[in-house]
C-alpha cells in the first residue's frame, strides 16, 4: 500500500472572537452565536428542519429558528468543511456553564417539508431517537410511534464567557443509520452523529488525494466500480494503516464495544469530491493522524466492516498531522 505523510500549514481561517468589557454594577453576560456544519455522508442530501434551539443553565433560554413558522430546512451537505449554516445570532444571555438542545421535525414519509435524506436518488425521512423536555414541552407521538420533535440533546457542558461566543454544531453524517428492517426511514443518534465545538478552539484541515492513487486502491479493492467512494478519516495521533510497531490499526465506524485495544477508532470523516479534494473544519487543536480509502460507501456505522473479505479497508495514512488553532493544515495523499 502507499502512503503519503506529507503535512504543510496553508493559510489561517479566520475564526478568533472579539471580546468587549462589562460593566461592574451589572450582571456579565455574553453574546450566544450557534452554526451547523457537517463531515458529510455519502448521501447527495441530508436537509434538517430545525425547529428551536434550548439553552439550558441556572437559566432556560428558547430560541425559535423558524422563518416567518416555517421550519428552518438546512442540506447539510451544502455546509462541509469550514462552511456554516446559523442557526441563532448575538443572543445575550448571562455567563457560565450550560447544556444545549436542538429541535428538529422527525418525519418517518420523506416529506420535502420536514427532515429527510436521499441517497441513490431515492429520497427516505429522517428521525432523531432522542426526545425529551430539555426544559420545553413533548410532543405527541405519531402513528408509526415516533415523536414528531426529534431532538438532539449535546450532553456535554460549554462555557459563555464575557464577550462573543460562537459555537458550531458539527453532524458527522457517515454515522447515519440507513433504512433497516421495518425501519423504511433514516435515523440520527445525537450522541454518535453530533458535536458542539467553540471556533475560537480548532482549527483545519484540507487537502487533495491524487487519481492515481485513488486507481491504486480500486486495484486493491478489486477493480474499478462507479461505487467506490473516497473518504479521509480523522484518528488520534499513533494511529496506522497496519498497526505498525508502536501503533494500533485503523478502525472504521462501528459500535463503540465492537473495537479491540489493538484498533482505533476514528473521530469523523471527510468526503473526497471528484476533483480529489477533501476538508475537515472544526477540529480541535491538537496531533492526529489520518486515514484514506475509496470504499467508504462500505462502511456500516453499526458494522465491523473491515472484517468482511472485500469489505471495508485504509489504503494510505498520513502521520503526526498537527492541527493549530484558527490555521488550516494541509495534508495530500499522493503515490509515492
Amino acid at each position: 500500500m502507499m502512503k503519503s505523510v506529507k503535512s504543510v500549514l496553508a493559510a489561517s481561517v479566520v475564526l478568533a472572537l472579539s471580546g468587549c468589557g462589562s460593566d461592574s454594577s451589572s450582571p456579565e453576560t455574553g453574546t450566544f452565536t450557534l452554526g451547523v456544519s457537517d463531515s458529510p455522508a455519502l448521501a447527495t442530501n441530508v436537509t434538517i428542519g430545525f425547529d428551536r434551539v434550548v439553552l439550558k443553565g441556572e437559566q432556560t433560554f428558547v430560541y425559535d429558528v423558524t422563518e416567518e413558522g416555517e421550519l428552518k430546512q438546512v442540506n447539510l451537505l451544502e455546509f462541509q468543511g469550514q462552511q456554516v449554516e446559523q442557526l441563532v445570532a448575538g443572543q445575550e444571555v448571562p455567563v457560565g456553564p450550560y447544556q444545549m438542545c436542538i429541535y428538529m421535525k422527525n418525519d418517518v414519509t420523506g416529506s420535502a417539508n420536514t427532515s429527510f435524506v436521499i441517497a441513490e436518488e431515492v429520497t427516505k425521512g429522517l428521525v432523531s431517537t432522542s426526545q425529551g423536555s430539555c426544559g420545553v414541552a413533548d410532543t405527541d407521538f405519531d402513528a408509526e410511534n415516533v415523536k414528531e420533535e426529534g431532538r438532539i440533546f449535546l450532553n456535554k457542558k460549554f462555557d459563555i464567557a464575557v464577550g462573543n461566543n460562537a459555537f458550531v454544531a458539527e453532524f458527522n453524517l457517515a454515522k447515519l443509520q440507513g433504512p433497516k428492517g421495518n425501519k423504511d426511514y433514516w435515523t440520527l443518534k445525537p450522541t454518535d452523529v453530533v458535536t458542539i465545538e467553540n471556533v475560537s478552539d480548532v482549527g483545519a484541515i484540507k487537502g487533495n488525494v491524487t487519481a492515481e492513487l485513488f486507481a491504486d486502491c480500486e486495484i486493491e479493492a478489486g477493480g474499478a466500480d462507479v461505487n467506490n467512494r473516497g473518504a479521509v478519516y480523522l484518528f488520534p495521533a499513533g494511529a496506522s494503516v497496519a498497526g505498525d510497531e508502536g501503533t494500533v490499526s485503523m478502525a472504521d465506524f462501528r459500535t463503540t464495544d465492537g473495537y479491540l485495544d489493538t484498533e482505533s477508532a476514528p473521530f469523523t470523516a471527510a468526503r473526497v469530491d471528484e476533483e480529489g479534494n477533501y476538508e475537515m473544519g472544526f477540529v480541535v487543536a491538537g496531533n492526529y493522524s489520518l486515514g484514506y480509502t475509496c470504499v467508504a460507501q462500505n462502511d456500516d456505522p453499526d458494522m465491523n466492516d473491515m472484517a468482511e473479505e472485500g469489505g471495508f479497508f485504509f489504503f494510505a495514512d498520513a502521520a503526526d498531522v498537527t492541527v493549530n488553532l484558527e490555521e488550516v493544515t494541509e495534508v495530500n495523499f499522493a503515490v509515492q
